[in-house]
């Protein structure tokens, strides 16, 4: 066991029973022409935690620690996707329309894979969740239990959406997970500090955070 130092204190990290979580790093996302910036956004702000997480991914990796990797995403006949989520708001493409990389969020599409740089290597799961958190409608769960997993060390994108989601999914099933602050981000930086504060209020109310270079410190 290992204490990172961490907010709101250290989080004692357990390598054989934690798991590396990697969210949603995917074209779409990521890359200009994706989904996340038909919306408006600037995607340069997701970019540039690349080298951080690959990173603490390589770190991972070498200490012989589980890695899994979600991806959102849908069937080709979008039956997955439900009516509230594909026609909100007023995007220039909406879910499983075609763009530069393909159909939007659906699966098996060139938008839909991880970003070269972070992309999976065999023995490490990868997750497609139809939704925000990537419990919700996937076998992540069993996957972990099967693994001894109790503990989860967070990164990816975005902050306040799909990464906060899955930590508050992750702390009602029991799970401790720490959230690498420089290993995450979202289109609005703003938006990133409030979810920061949000997980860490209250004593750690939905976990930990710390930045990449104190669980590396820390790791064995």
């Amino acid at each position: 066991m290992s204490d990172v130092q961490a907010q709101p204190f250290a989080f004692a990290l357990r390598p054989a029973q934690a798991a590396l979580l990697i969210i949603d790093m995917q074209r779409d996302f990521v890359e200009p022409g994706g989904f996340g910036e038909s919306l408006g956004n600037r995607v340069e702000p997701l970019q540039e935690i690349v080298p951080t997480v690959r990173k603490v991914l390589d770190h991972w990796r070498a200490i012989g620690g589980l890695v899994v990797h979600t991806r959102e995403s849908h069937a080709p006949d979008l039956s997955d996707c439900p009516d509230a989520k594909r026609w909100r708001g007023n995007p220039s493409l909406r879910i499983g329309d075609v763009g530069p990389m393909g159909r939007v969020l659906v699966r098996g599409e060139p938008g839909n894979q991880i970003v070269e740089a972070l992309a999976p290597v065999e023995g490490e799961l990868v997750i497609d969740k139809p939704g925000k958190g990537a419990f919700y409608g996937t076998d992540l769960m069993a996957q972990l239990q099967q693994r001894g997993i109790t503990q989860l060390v967070v990164m990816g994108v975005t902050t306040e959406v799909c990464v906060q989601s899955t930590m508050r999914e992750a702390n009602d099933r029991g799970y401790d997970c720490l959230l690498i602050e420089d290993g995450t981000a979202s289109y609005f930086p703003e938006f990133k500090a409030a979810t920061l504060a949000m997980i860490t209020a209250q004593g750690g109310i939905v976990g930990w955070t710390c930045k990449a270079q104190d669980l590396l410190s820390a790791s064995v």
